[in-house]
């Protein structure tokens, strides 16, 4: 079951409910020139590619689309409506997790005869909305109809790990609907971003709704995009009686239970293991784990996901039969990181005499096909074995370009590296230093604690030479946006 970074609909009779032509003063068309990067051969500039989706005009000159939509790009073109101009058009805010993104257009001219969209409220069940979009590269509008069928948490598919309110249709909406507005009476009340293929189900797409996308607006409003703060929390639901009076709660009360508190997330040193979570904020958290927010029944996470790093979340809790109330600071966690998908950036990687060496990433384990138990275990238990706190990364050595300097090293590759040269390594950058110094070896020892690798030094000048020569390497190493001045 895989989800595609594109909405579904069926094409409509434009109907006298809607302001269709407003929203076509405000609808635009992107196409996008972008560059995948390669994380097998990180030194190639990756390959091409070319597509297009939607956008539409907001408050204050600017566009919003889907982050997918932009993702990895290189040039970005919008088109208006019965205007045959181009504008060249760039990133300014781009938030991969939750699939929002910002375009700007320096030529003024371009926003002559366009409206700037309002947002409304979460559309209720059963409502019909409209979405606006240029589907299958198409160059006029399109205008399509479906019924609000589904308000539930949902993993947005572009960033492959944060989960957000969404709101599915029953409508199909086809590749270039992306980054489109959904429409209820006259208001944007969500951006069109992804569905199910249709081998999987039919008229089945879903939606960014309005407070997802609000929230992304205030975060943008010191011009930079912090993201969203993890709780870092897993819990149960307490739907079986004998479990809650297990627990010492009382026939009135309700809850779920906490499982577990991730030493990364917000709630670490505050929330424990057994803890009955009863509300949060003053409202109460159903047995489910579900709260009634306004109109909605939604996920006790949703008061969260309305807040920002440095916010406070209060909790009613049961600890040992006892009723409490704690007091949880909101902040990232960066470590989560790792199981997110990567966008506009370069691979990072380290590259001396034939060994890759590569941090462990999504992107990472995707490309290569990572079946290595031991990298396996590293990667699936990272957060809740804290194995962050010893390896902020995992470097592996990933490929060996064979030489003669590294005659014999083949069963190394997908070796988890652990020191160089006395160097414990805690990230890509240690790599990079550790090989910088003067040594007579370069003694590269692996977690496996058998025999190290080990290079002489004085064969690594004449091996880089033939290397770079046979392999085509352009540069050895990339180690973040510091180093983009010295690659080509």
């Amino acid at each position: 079951m895989r989800l595609l970074a594109l909405l579904l609909v069926t094409t409509l009779t434009v109907s006298a409910a809607e302001d269709f032509k407003s929203i076509n003063q405000s609808l635009i068309r992107l196409t996008v020139a972008g560059q995948k990067p390669d994380y097998r051969i990180p030194w190639n500039s990756g390959r091409s590619s070319r597509g297009s989706g939607s956008g539409f005009v907001i408050s204050d000159r600017r566009v919003m689309t889907n982050a997918h939509v932009v993702s990895n790009s290189r040039f970005i073109e919008l088109e208006k409506d019965g205007d045959p101009e181009r504008y060249p058009a760039q990133v300014k805010f781009v938030a991969h997790d939750c699939d929002l993104a910002i375009i700007e257009v320096d030529d003024p001219k371009f926003f002559e005869g366009t409206q700037a969209l309002e947002f409304g409220d979460i559309p209720a069940l059963h409502s019909t909305v409209y979405a606006f979009g240029y589907p299958i590269g198409g160059e006029r509008m399109s205008v399509t109809r479906g019924v609000v069928s589904r308000i539930e948490f949902r993993t947005y598919s572009h960033s492959g790990l944060d989960t957000h309110l969404s709101i599915q249709v029953d409508a199909a909406i086809n590749p270039g609907n992306s980054g489109g507005p959904v429409i209820q009476n006259g208001k944007v009340v969500g951006v069109a971003f992804q569905g199910y293929s249709g081998a999987v189900a039919q008229n089945t797409g879903y939606m960014i709704p309005t407070p997802v996308i609000r929230r992304f607006l205030a975060d943008i409003e010191d011009d930079s995009y912090e993201g969203y703060a993890e709780l870092a929390v897993e819990h149960s639901n307490l739907l079986n009686p004998a479990h809650r009076e297990y627990l010492g709660m009382s026939p009135d009360m309700t809850g779920v239970r906490v499982t577990d508190v991730m030493s990364v997330g917000s709630a670490a040193g505050v929330l424990e293991k057994d803890d009955v979570l009863m509300m949060i904020d003053g409202y109460p958290i159903d047995n489910d784990g579900q709260i009634t927010l306004g109109d909605e029944y939604v996920q006790f996470a949703e008061i969260i996901e309305r807040k920002f790093h440095g916010d406070h979340v209060v909790f009613d809790i049961l600890r040992e039969h006892a009723p409490m109330t704690v007091t949880v600071s909101l902040r990232g966690a960066s470590p989560y990181l790792i199981y997110r998908n990567e966008y506009d950036q370069k691979p990072r990687y380290v590259l001396f005499a034939g060994l890759l060496f590569q941090p462990m990433s999504r992107d990472f384990m995707s490309a290569h096909k990572v079946n290595n138990p031991q990298i396996k275990y590293l990667y699936d238990f990272y957060i809740t074995d804290d194995i962050f706190e010893e390896r902020p990364e995992v470097v592996i050595l990933s490929t060996i370009l064979t030489d003669q300097i590294n005659t014999y090293l083949g069963n190394f590759t997908m070796s988890v590296i652990d020191e160089i040269n006395d160097h414990k390594i805690k990230g890509i950058t240690d790599v990079a230093t550790a090989f910088a110094e003067s040594a007579d070896q370069y003694v590269i020892r692996t977690i496996d604690g058998g025999l190290p690798i080990v290079i002489d030094a004085v064969n690594v000048a004449a091996a880089r030479k033939r290397i770079v020569r046979n392999y085509h390497v352009t540069s050895e190493q990339y180690l973040g946006p510091e180093d983009d001045h010295a690659l080509p």
